[in-house]
């Protein structure tokens, strides 16, 4: 097999491995491909973003994203234009004016609070409401046209929801970023001023809020189960709490984005730990939090004081909606088409179309359906071939970037609304842990970075690349060491007993849900992955942004 990695167009494509680690599957391959450059495509031109759109392809199943420009795209150059040209040029071409106009609009007015407003009030409920029809569906007694044409519609329905997704995210990090934007130019880092966004995820609270209220009832049955058969019968009231839990979850993916990996109704194990896992120390600390607000309150001169107030209101409304986003637009329509997908897996196997269930997942969209309702499609040694091949890329080490290099415009040469817009973009990149990688010091791994939480810990070091494998390994108190983590990992961050990240910053999920759960952390450790070991006992000092190995496994 050719492990070659070429660039998947002209340009500069960068790494991201922060959804999907590899090898991932072809409709989700597709999916994100269109998704993304639709979503973004719409988006820019309304906030006055002076680029195109962001591209993602897919090179041996890895992501790779380029902001490509609005002038000659596909003919990128390593030199910037020269400044009298580019400000000539962005003044007289009317697309250049019109983005311009809408970048001092979004900059004038936020579209983003009506927009939050709208998720809560009118989208949330629809998704979640036509997510629950799709979920009563009962695909095992579909016949196979019927199974073929429900899984045509996810198909369609899930398209619908991918872009959504990365539509709501240009609402939910814009006023983020311009709080933190702001900070820098009172002289407050990033990551003092993201802090003060703790506690304003009651998205990321409620599933442990729902977990409280089973775990109570159990004690109060005076139960200790040992499966949910068991938590079930605790009492009628524990019985319908679980239930709802899982109407609501069970069909979420909850180890990874893409439709090779679980939901959590297949998970039951996982469940019942994360019922049996106290987490009444994970509760907001309301008093600490208002401390935090003060402290950054009184480092802003006093002049911009209710500015900040405002940009803080702000940041704090559109934080839950990125929380809330992606397992109600993402993981859970994900979660119906992987579980049809299976069924048809199923079937197919049984009738020596496929080797293995699981090889529905090596299936193209057109391929899928077409199988489904009438065999017709690749034979199953063909699809087996396939899987080896996408199991080997899971173990290659891909290059950050690919491509040549291409010069960013010099801002000052840009009408300053248009810059100013870029400088967002820009900081959320940074604060997000997506920017270039430090440089290596040398035979000193890197082990510093963001901190997260006010007291130091020390366990023994999970260390785990998915959160599936993360499940599988790691003891309640563990410290999980792993590559980033994605809202697949919300399950497995109420059992640790603190997080070590070796990509990420400020504003990066790991960050964000650390705060949120209470769990000492440090974020962005360059060699954590290499210099842990599973087993050692380890120290996470957040105050200090350090990792120290203290005994070897």
């Amino acid at each position: 097999m050719d492990g070659t990695f070429t660039p998947p167009g002209p340009g500069h494509w960068d790494l991201d491995r922060s959804h999907f680690p590899g090898g991932t599957t072809p409709i989700m391959q597709w999916l994100m491909t269109e998704s993304v450059e639709t979503a973004f495509g719409k988006l820019w031109p309304e906030f006055g973003i002076a680029a195109e759109t962001l591209s993602m392809r897919f090179v041996h199943g890895f992501a790779y994203t380029r902001v490509r420009p609005l002038i000659a795209p596909d003919k990128p150059s390593r030199r910037p234009p020269p400044a009298l040209v580019l400000k000539i040029v962005t003044r007289l071409h009317p697309e250049f004016r019109r983005r311009t106009e809408a970048a001092a609009r979004t900059l004038a007015s936020s579209p983003a609070p009506a927009v939050i407003e709208e998720w809560h009030r009118v989208i949330r409920p629809r998704l979640v409401a036509r997510n629950l029809e799709m979920q009563d569906v009962d695909v095992a007694g579909l016949d196979d046209d019927t199974l073929a044409a429900h899984l045509d519609l996810l198909l369609r329905y899930i398209r619908e929801t991918i872009e959504e997704h990365f539509r709501l995210h240009g609402y939910d990090l814009g006023p983020i970023g311009q709080l933190v934007r702001a900070g820098a130019d009172w002289g407050i880092p990033g990551a003092d001023m993201v802090p003060a966004l703790a506690g304003a995820s009651p998205s990321t609270a409620a599933p442990l809020e729902a977990l409280a209220m089973i775990r109570a009832g159990l004690a109060e049955a005076g139960v200790e189960p040992a499966s949910l058969d068991e938590v079930r019968a605790a009492s009628p009231e524990v019985a319908r709490e679980l239930d709802d839990y899982l109407r609501h979850r069970g069909s979420v993916l909850f180890a990874g984005y893409d439709l090779d990996t679980p939901t959590l109704g297949e998970a039951p194990d996982v469940v019942l730990a994360t019922i049996l896992t106290d987490s009444r120390d994970r509760v907001f600390d309301v008093e600490a939090h208002r401390r935090v607000v003060e402290s950054l309150r009184a480092r802003v001169p006093e002049a911009d004081r209710a500015r900040f107030d405002d940009l803080l209101a702000r940041a704090r409304d559109a934080m839950d909606l990125r929380d809330d986003n992606g397992p109600i637009t993402a993981e859970w329509p994900a979660g119906l088409l992987r579980l049809a997908m299976l069924e048809a897996g199923w079937r197919l196997a049984g009738r020596g179309r496929l080797q293995e269930p699981e090889h529905v997942f090596e299936l193209d969209r057109h391929e899928l359906v077409s199988m489904t309702r009438s065999g017709d499609g690749p034979d199953a040694g063909t699809v087996g071939r396939r899987a080896e091949q996408r199991a080997w890329e899971k173990t290659l080490d891909p290059p950050r970037t690919l491509g040549e290099p291409e010069a960013p415009p010099p801002l000052d040469a840009l009408p300053e609304p248009l810059a100013e817009t870029i400088r967002l973009v820009q900081t959320v990149i940074a604060e997000l842990g997506m920017s270039d990688v430090p440089e290596p010091r040398g035979d000193t791994p890197r082990l510093d970075g963001t901190g997260v939480g006010r007291e130091p810990i020390v366990g023994r070091a999970c260390v785990a690349l998915t959160a599936e494998e993360a499940f599988d390994v790691l003891d309640p108190g563990d410290i999980l060491v792993t590559r980033t983590t994605s809202p697949a990992y919300n399950m497995v961050l109420t059992l640790v007993g603190g997080l070590v990240t070796a990509e990420g910053g400020p504003m990066s999920h790991a960050a964000v849900l650390s705060r949120e759960l209470n769990i000492p952390a440090v974020v962005g450790a360059l060699d954590a992955l290499e210099a842990i070991r599973p087993g050692d006992t380890i120290e996470v000092d957040p105050v200090a942004g350090t990792v120290r190995v203290m005994t070897r496994a």
